[in-house]
């Protein structure tokens, strides 16, 4: 998988560099244009983050709950989200900055999760580049892969609701570039980073690790730290914290999203759907033509996507839920392979005499233009999945607001347990600064059964609903403002107003 050094001969018998080795005399600009790409990355997404208007999910609630606790010396994952070690690296550092964490996180996650595309054009236009002296057949390659990244099943969704998946998507592309880029150190890094948040992963890092270790000897040490947090991180955290090592797997069993009927052929079914068959037709056509080329770089790229989607597997069948989001990085490098196929074709045919010419271009005009109906259906379902999300963020801000009109959280603690149904419960605990494991998700259930002091949130269609059980005799002067109170918005209180019902 390493980069070719074979020098490309220019017209007029001008020898340019090596592709993928920067020439001299650049100016700084183009010098740090990678340096620079990222700042645009980080104020694009900025940009879009505040043009989007939507909150991070209930997974990115917990993680923010994870780093505050942390930093309080308090942490218990006995509740949701399931833990992966790779957002509390950047949850923890955050949290010392208070409510900015939220900003921080958001657009952390927005802006690597957006590199995914630009990483994976990278990697084909090397790749497409190589052996060619035109660029236009690389830069199209590299345009339909990163397209198609984008077009991932819900991908926009994840992103825009800061969650982690898509980041890993990018940590991975960017263990297989700067591999092919000779910074083995870097690669190593990626896969350490990926495998902190999906153990799928770890196949990948284990291999890298036994070829670097005969290979680049002076990265042994590294490895052997790297590969040394990775238990500690995944197991030792929850010990610390009061929970047994294998806490993540045991919240990941019994989801309501596992697969049910043939396991196998579930997962390999929401591999397919993560994508469109012109996508997959034209990863098919890549490896067929790599194998043509005898190219190992795009072989090895296709039986990552097969090694990680068998892995997927094996996990299902052990009892975890699958879900599409956790083949991602299966479907981004069956996309490189694609975008590779594309601008293979374009440039062996440019070669030609001008009807097969005409022929591969037609033939990818053809899988460009089957896409666009799904392009289009896919953005519309984004738009209305986007305004979705922007009447969910409405109604955490009103729930922190209500939480104010209350008397604070530490009010609401004095009085009883918060509780919410379980969608909220993540966003409670942030709002109550609490760990995820102390909110109620069960109301019947605490009423019933429990019967301990409780504080009960439940949504209204423009406000939230306050209502208190079991508080006892000493608390309820205090408390007496929570029971059944109504924080709402009208046209008479635009800003909110909270209002008592007898």
């Amino acid at each position: 998988m390493k980069p070719s050094t074979q020098s490309l001969e220019a017209p007029g018998d001008v020898t340019r560099p090596p592709v993928g080795e920067p020439p001299r005399n650049r100016s700084w600009p183009a010098r740090h244009a990678w340096a620079l790409v990222c700042v645009g990355l980080v104020a694009f997404s900025t940009a879009l983050v505040v043009w989007a208007g939507t909150s991070p999910g209930f997974d990115p609630y917990g993680w923010l709950v994870w780093g505050y606790q942390t930093m309080h010396l308090n942490l218990n994952l006995g509740g949701a989200p399931s833990w992966k070690p790779v957002t509390f690296l950047f949850t923890v550092p955050y949290s010392l900055f208070g409510h900015l964490s939220w900003w921080l996180w958001t657009i952390t996650s927005v802006s690597i999760s957006l590199g995914a595309p630009i990483v994976a054009g990278r990697i084909v236009y090397r790749i497409v580049r190589e052996g060619s002296d035109a660029r236009w057949p690389a830069i199209t390659g590299a345009v339909f892969a990163g397209a198609a990244i984008l077009g991932i099943y819900q991908y926009f969704h994840y992103i825009l609701s800061a969650q982690s998946d898509p980041m890993l998507v990018t940590f991975f592309l960017l263990a297989i570039d700067t591999h092919m880029c000779g910074r083995s150190r870097w690669a190593f890094a990626f896969l350490w980073l990926c495998s902190l948040g999906r153990p799928e992963t770890w196949p990948f890092l284990g291999l890298y690790t036994l070829w670097a270790w005969r290979e680049v000897p002076s990265m042994r040490i590294m490895m052997v730290v790297g590969l040394l947090l990775i238990p500690f991180l995944w197991f030792g955290i929850p010990v610390l914290s009061g929970n047994p090592p294998f806490v993540a797997g045991q919240l990941a069993q019994k989801s309501p999203r596992e697969l049910h009927g043939n396991r196998i052929i579930g997962v390999l079914g929401r591999f397919k759907h993560l994508s469109y068959w012109p996508v997959i037709a034209a990863a098919g056509i890549g490896l067929v033509l790599a194998a043509m080329r005898r190219n190992w770089t795009v072989l090895a790229i296709g039986a990552m996507s097969a090694i990680w989607v068998f892995t997927e597997i094996a996990f299902s069948l052990h009892g975890w839920a699958a879900v599409p989001r956790y083949i991602f990085e299966a479907g981004a490098t069956m996309m490189l392979v694609a975008g590779v196929a594309v601008g293979w074709i374009l440039d062996g045919t440019r070669r030609l005499a001008p009807a097969p010419r005409i022929g591969g271009i037609a033939l990818v005009a053809v899988l460009v233009g089957v896409l666009v109906p799904d392009a289009i259906a896919a953005i519309r379902a984004e738009r209305h999945d986007l305004t979705h999300e922007r009447a969910r963020t409405t109604e955490i801000h009103r729930l922190d607001a209500a939480l104010t009109a209350l008397g604070g959280y530490r009010l609401v603690r004095f009085c009883g347990d918060p509780s919410a149904d379980v969608e909220w419960v993540s966003i409670l605990a942030w709002y109550t600064k609490l760990d995820v494991g102390y909110v109620g998700h069960r109301p019947l259930f605490q009423i019933r059964v429990v019967r301990k002091p409780m504080v009960l949130f439940t949504p209204l269609p423009n406000g939230w609903v306050v209502h208190t059980w079991y508080i006892p005799a000493a608390r309820r002067a205090a408390c007496a403002g929570m029971s059944n109170a109504y924080y709402v918005v009208t046209p008479r209180h635009p800003g909110g107003v909270l209002l008592h019902r007898p």
